[in-house]
Order: C-alpha cells, then structure tokens, then sequence
C-alpha cells in the first residue's frame, strides 16, 4: 500500500510540475518576444495575466469572492497537508520476519515498538524509553529515545542498548540488521540541599 502511495505522490508531483514548467516557460517565452499560437491565452509580451475586464467581471456578485477565498483557504490546507505527510517520518506498521522455510509472517510494528522500549527501559539507570520503527517492512530501522538519570555514563547506557535491546529486537526478527537513531537525555532533578 505504501509503495502505491509513494509511486501516486511521485506521479502526481511529477504531472504538477511539468504543467508549472511548461505554463511558466511558455509565459516567459511570449515575454521575451515569442510568437504565441492563436489559442494561447496572451497574445504578446504587453498582455497582462488579468484583464480590467476579467478582474471585474464577477465583483457585483456576492457570492464570487467567499467563493475564491473559500477555495484558496481549502487548497492552502491541503497544501499543509501534502507538506507535513510528506515530511513526516511514518512509522512502521508491520515487519516481515523470515521464518526459515521460504515463507514469511508478519510482526506488528508496534509490538516491536513495545518490546524494545520495555527492555530499553528495564536498562540500568534509564528513567524512561520509548522506540519507533521507520523505514520498509524488510528493512526497518529503529529510533530510540532513552531518559537517562544523571549519574549514568551516556556511553555505557549506549552500549547496553545496542548489546542488549537492540541486538535481541534484530535477532528475534531475523534481520540483518537493524540501524538505530539513539536520543539521549538526561532526566532533570531538584537541587538537593546541603546542610
């Protein structure tokens, strides 16, 4: 499912763009002085994009600029939409294990999740963990936030992990490897009094 969502985006972005590029150099074109085909919207470089005439055909009816605003502020989200799932790291919903037998099965993304924040946290001198999968079912890569408590070593805690956790969560689901984003922080505390 998600590679057809990835190939649509693409296919999309790709139509988009082209329609801008040719739609702008043809613009550009009649502005330097190309001659612009009979069915083309400007007839030379000293026609404007709106005419008087069409910025004003619709001003005495109430309903035209709602209408245009409404659709701008649509197209605006939906913009913001695209952006953020394009930016947005999606996790990883299921990983395909290799079973052996030429086959495969299915372990739900977050159920790993669980697993390795669970025996992240049980760590020595780790306040709290959490972990998310990204990447591709075969191929998943972990990120691992670890709340360290302020008299742990942060590359003792590292190493621990990555022996432990991280090591058992690969071997359990017959990778290959698994690559990891590790966050340390360190948990705030209270000034303790003296005296």
């Amino acid at each position: 499912m998600r590679t057809v969502l990835r190939t649509v985006n693409r296919v999309l972005l790709g139509v988009v763009g082209l329609v801008l590029v040719l739609l702008g150099g043809s613009v550009l074109a009649v502005g330097l002085g190309a001659s612009p085909p009979s069915w083309w919207i400007h007839d030379s470089r000293h026609d404007v994009l709106l005419s008087d005439a069409e910025r004003t055909r619709w001003r005495d009816s109430g309903w035209w600029w709602p209408t245009v605003l409404a659709v701008l502020a649509v197209l605006v989200l939906l913009a913001l939409w695209w952006l953020t799932a394009v930016l947005r790291r999606r996790r990883l919903t299921e990983v395909l294990v290799d079973t052996g037998d030429g086959e495969g099965a299915l372990l739900r993304g977050r159920a790993l999740e669980g697993v390795l924040a669970g025996q992240a946290g049980e760590l020595e001198g780790v306040a709290r963990a959490q972990a998310h999968l990204t990447g591709r079912s075969t191929a998943p890569e972990a990120r691992v936030r670890l709340q360290l408590e302020p008299h742990v070593d942060p590359g003792t805690a590292l190493h621990d992990l990555t022996e432990g956790a991280l090591e058992r969560a690969r071997n359990s689901a017959g990778l290959a490897s698994l690559p990891a984003e590790v966050r340390l922080n360190a948990v705030k505390h209270r000034a303790e009094r003296v005296g």
